[in-house]
């Protein structure tokens, strides 16, 4: 399941970072280029999935 949610965390990232910069019209090609408000969704779309990325690493730790 660990795996999974690090894949998960990962395309997040990926797919905010692509976003982020298309709405700043850096990565042109799309709808979204030069739109700001897709930086902006980006930008919480990559903070949840760095979120997710932390979650998951800190998991459950063996009690001693």
């Amino acid at each position: 399941m660990k795996i999974v949610s690090y894949v998960v965390s990962l395309i997040l990232i990926l797919l905010g970072a692509v976003w982020i910069l298309q709405g700043v019209n850096v990565l042109p090609g799309s709808f979204m280029t030069g739109h700001i408000q897709w930086a902006i969704y980006g930008a919480i779309l990559a903070a949840l999935g760095i979120a997710l990325f932390l979650w998951t690493r800190r998991g459950r730790r063996p009690t001693n």
